[in-house]
């Protein structure tokens, strides 16, 4: 079967992937339809944190999924509540609503703003505002592209939602000055993921948490990818000892198995919610709630976050040696590293395309920046088997661009 051509002819041109096809994964390995063997270096966007076909997680989805795995919210079940409580414990969080992808929880905190700015602040009916930064991605629901910067994620989707406003990331005084009697939150990500892993001025978010206390304004972070040791700490928002009124998780809260994401908040937050404002056929279902349960020990378990924190700054030094000429900056933190390249060598989709074929796989996103994210559970020798062949490239590069070689592959005509 060609299946290339067949996801073609029958899948929505939403996405445009990488031409590999992947069959199987183990670890932080994947293997395509050829037999070919590949390096993960995105972890699907942080959600394998705990690598490919976890043994573990593995064990207890197939356990869990043999004895019960969906009944809905209209009834109980005996795996939601032990998640939670140790969700909420990890986080130091009051309560948390359990939902799917990471764009419903983003949903949930909209609403759980807006109610508490009402029901709580006193903002007039139907003038709640939510301040977000530029370049931000939360999703991909209505809603959420309706204040996001990116003109292509909106193009044609409209009527779009209003209630947003957005300041420049990373501006502590912008964001004050954004501020109305109507603000009822700030939503943003500690550190901007899709934007190209844009880490802010140290004490930014320090400031920010000053800031909305001062002015009775929640504080919501989205840490579907930051959160969960991709960043060295459990919470990205831990970098700065600082802790906000609400955050939203998903990714690797699956394990790499199951999409499970989750709203967590201070009492006064949540409960805003009552029986029948909001809900999930799917969510804080038995299946779910049991891997996720034993994703969160593993991580602790694993002392993933310290590995990320160590091997992170291995990894960014490394690509910071090699890519010294070519790359323009190397930043990020923990085990979640964006690169810059210099345009006049290559562009990054080109540089994805290289790599893939000497059995790297990552994604670049705003054409000159690729991400290197691999699970957190890779070893040192691992990196230094990636950082061997990313060297390759770039000499490669070096080579077509000075003129002393022929291109060896047709990406690196693109230079």
């Amino acid at each position: 079967m060609d299946h290339l051509k067949t996801e073609n002819q029958y899948c929505a041109q939403n996405y445009k992937p990488l031409p590999v096809v992947l069959t199987r994964g183990e670890g932080v390995w994947l293997w395509d339809d050829k037999g070919n063997k590949y390096l993960d270096m995105m972890s699907a966007y942080s959600a394998v944190s705990h690598g490919h076909s976890n043994p573990k997680l593995v064990e207890v989805l197939t356990r869990q999924a043999s004895r019960l795995a969906i009944t809905s919210r209209a009834f109980h079940n005996d795996q939601l509540g032990r998640f939670l409580e140790k969700l909420c414990k990890v986080s130091g969080f009051d309560k948390a609503l359990p939902m799917n992808t990471g764009a419903e929880a983003v949903e949930t905190a909209i609403k759980a703003a807006r109610r508490w700015g009402y029901r709580v602040k006193g903002i007039p009916a139907g003038q709640a505002e939510i301040i977000v930064a530029d370049q931000n991605f939360h999703g991909r629901t209505t809603t959420i592209i309706s204040f996001s910067s990116e003109a292509d994620y909106k193009a044609d989707f409209g009527p779009l939602t209003r209630g947003f406003t957005t300041v420049p990331f990373g501006d502590s005084d912008a964001l004050e000055a954004a501020i109305t009697p109507h603000t009822c939150a700030v939503l943003m990500e500690p550190i901007q993921g899709e934007a190209g892993i844009r880490v802010p001025p140290q004490g930014w978010l320090r400031r920010v948490r000053d800031i909305c206390d001062r002015h009775n304004v929640l504080l919501i972070l989205d840490e579907i990818q930051s959160g969960l040791g991709r960043t060295g700490r459990m919470f990205a928002f831990q970098h700065e000892a600082i802790k906000p009124d609400a955050i939203t998780l998903g990714k690797a809260l699956g394990g790499g198995l199951l999409p499970v994401s989750a709203f967590l908040a201070r009492n006064e937050v949540m409960d805003v919610f009552n029986a029948g404002s909001h809900g999930s056929t799917f969510g804080g279902n038995p299946l779910a709630a049991a891997v996720a349960h034993e994703s969160l020990w593993l991580l602790e378990e694993g002392r993933l976050p310290e590995r990320s924190a160590e091997l992170g700054a291995y990894l960014m030094d490394g690509l910071k040696e090699i890519g010294r000429d070519i790359f323009t900056d190397v930043r990020g933190r923990g085990l979640w590293v964006g690169v810059d390249l210099d345009p006049k060598f290559m562009s990054a989709s080109a540089l994805c395309h290289a790599l893939m074929h000497l059995g790297i796989l990552t994604k670049e996103t705003h054409d000159r920046t690729i991400r290197f994210a691999p699970p957190l559970i890779i070893r040192q020798e691992e990196i230094d088997w990636a950082l061997e062949k990313i060297s390759s490239v770039l000499a490669s590069v070096r080579e077509v661009h000075s003129g002393t070689a022929a291109p060896t592959s047709p990406e690196l005509e693109l230079a």
